[in-house]
């Protein structure tokens, strides 16, 4: 880029045509559509076909059509060629304007016999003072007539190269790999409402102007840039990524990018843990069903996503912090309502009094199992069993309640033995023994109802976590257990958890196992 030597456009091989350009009031050219520049990059007509021309009023556009070779998207950093006017004005291929007379319809060229490179020209020489060659890597050019300090004054890049040679009056970049957009970009420079122009534009071209004006050093078309992708919609994660990616680099420059990434990153450092415990909050208090199930499966689905990222680490004790706090809140709000129900005159209330209280026990009880969800994915579930097994007054009170109050309460524990029977959650001894000898028995007398009143309710697998619990625990603890669950279930038959399996396995660890071993011996 910062190489200056004197080129030369060799006759027969670049071919220069207009093509059509728009007019500003002042006269001068900017940068035309893109659908007017794609048209005039159609390799599918090599014929050139000329017009009779006139002047040019203010409002009119010149238009001839001219093929040329495919161009490559991305803009990239390019060199700079410094050439004189002579140089860049000479075209020998470019036949003088006719005023009347049109030029005769030339036969059509082989492909093989086309010129290896193809140009077009922008502008009007008559107006400008200055010349620009924009040369891309397919053999592509383009000329543009400008003027010195439109330049001087919108970029930084050309103010600084014409400083250095105060008299040039060509300008030439080499290997630019995005023409339409270098001259769409140096076109903007003759805009004074650049917002208008830009709001018809796609992001992804939004971006490819943005890389060229920052070379550039055209810092109003960076900021009108800036604008635009601040208040349009980003249309996915890939080009939201893109975004991001794109204005991050140029926040490096001390360019003021944070309206932009301010759609992705808050500026107040505990505002997630603090929407987060908002949003937990509001789940746990709606009472509307449809909603309140909704929200509760995108959370848990957007949590899990930030489980598996490896940044959210750090963050993951503030998070649990605050669920176990929500669980404390749930429990001891469900607490005080066993508390009111298990009352003497409870049952010959009004109905209009009970049945708010029942819905907000299934409620809480709905509330603790979700947060409970949320900590099992979280890996961080132990204390929560802990706080569940040591709820001592809690389980005295829900023999003193109906089944239909208190069965949402067994549902809490069932979850538990099958998460600890799964090895998704992993109490200390005691803590499992304390959680059989508190909540075993009041899921034993729930069970009936639980098979045939909650249709959420897996009687399989509620068996196999409370079988595989016991199971877990010193072989005395294990008999104990067992031999209560037999006169339980030799009362009430199929009213009673099956722990069969875990019967059979007690009892081989008890009886045969100690055999073997003796006779091995």
């Amino acid at each position: 880029m910062g190489d200056i030597r004197i080129t030369r456009v060799e006759q027969g091989q670049t071919k220069i045509k207009n093509v059509p350009i728009a007019v500003t009031p002042e006269g001068f050219w900017c940068c035309p559509t893109p659908v007017g520049f794609q048209k005039s990059l159609k390799p599918q007509n090599p014929l050139n076909k000329l017009k009779p021309s006139s002047p040019l009023p203010k409002t009119s556009s010149q238009k001839k059509e001219v093929s040329v070779s495919e161009r490559k998207a991305g803009p990239a950093p390019s060199r700079l060629v410094v050439s004189d006017a002579q140089q860049c004005n000479d075209d020998p291929e470019r036949p003088p304007p006719s005023p009347s007379v049109p030029a005769p319809r030339a036969p059509r060229p082989k492909l093989e016999s086309m010129p290896k490179k193809v140009a077009i020209e922008f502008g009007e020489p008559g107006s400008c003072d200055m010349k620009l060659l924009l040369l891309g890597k397919q053999g592509f050019c383009v000329k543009l007539s400008v003027h010195r300090d439109v330049l001087k004054e919108k970029s930084s890049f050309f103010a600084d190269k014409l400083s250095e040679q105060s008299g040039l009056s060509c300008l030439q970049v080499d290997d630019c790999e995005d023409v339409e957009i270098y001259v769409e970009t140096v076109g903007l420079m003759y805009c004074k409402e650049m917002k208008q122009r830009l709001m018809k534009q796609s992001v992804s071209r939004i971006l490819r102007i943005l890389k060229v004006a920052e070379f550039l050093g055209f810092s109003s078309c960076i900021q009108s840039c800036l604008e635009y992708l601040e208040a349009v919609p980003w249309n996915g994660e890939e080009e939201e990524e893109k975004v991001i990616s794109t204005v991050l680099r140029l926040q490096g420059d001390g360019i003021g990018v944070n309206p932009v990434l301010k759609r992705v990153s808050p500026d107040i450092s505990n505002a997630p843990k603090d929407t987060l415990s908002h949003i937990v909050e509001l789940v746990l208090k709606s009472n509307e069903e449809r909603g309140r199930r909704e929200m509760k499966s995108i959370v848990l689905k957007l949590l899990r996503e930030n489980n598996s990222l490896p940044s959210s680490a750090g963050s993951a004790d503030i998070c649990n912090d605050m669920i176990y706090k929500s669980c404390r809140s749930c429990l001891d709000s469900l607490l005080c309502l066993f508390n009111q129900a298990a009352e003497p005159d409870f049952k010959d209330m009004p109905s209009d009094i009970k049945e708010p209280i029942i819905k907000h026990i299934a409620l809480e009880a709905d509330n603790l199992s979700w947060l409970l969800e949320i900590l099992i994915d979280k890996q961080a579930a132990e204390d929560f069993a802990v706080m569940w097994a040591n709820h001592q007054e809690l389980a005295a009170l829900h023999g003193k309640l109906p089944i239909a109050f208190r069965y949402h309460v067994s549902c809490i524990s069932g979850r538990l033995y099958v998460n600890i029977g799964r090895g998704e959650v992993l109490p200390s001894k005691n803590t499992r023994q304390l959680l059989l000898q508190t909540w075993l028995q009041p899921l034993i007398n729930d069970y009936n109802w639980l098979q045939h009143g909650c249709r959420t309710f897996d009687g399989k697998l509620v068996e196999e976590g409370i079988g595989r619990t016991i199971l877990t625990l010193p072989l005395e603890d294990q008999q104990s257990i067992l031999l209560s669950w037999v006169g339980s279930f030799l009362k009430t038959g199929d009213g009673c958890p099956n722990l069969q399996r875990a019967f059979e396995v007690w009892w081989r660890r008890t009886f045969i196992r100690p055999y073997v071993e003796g006779q091995g011996g």
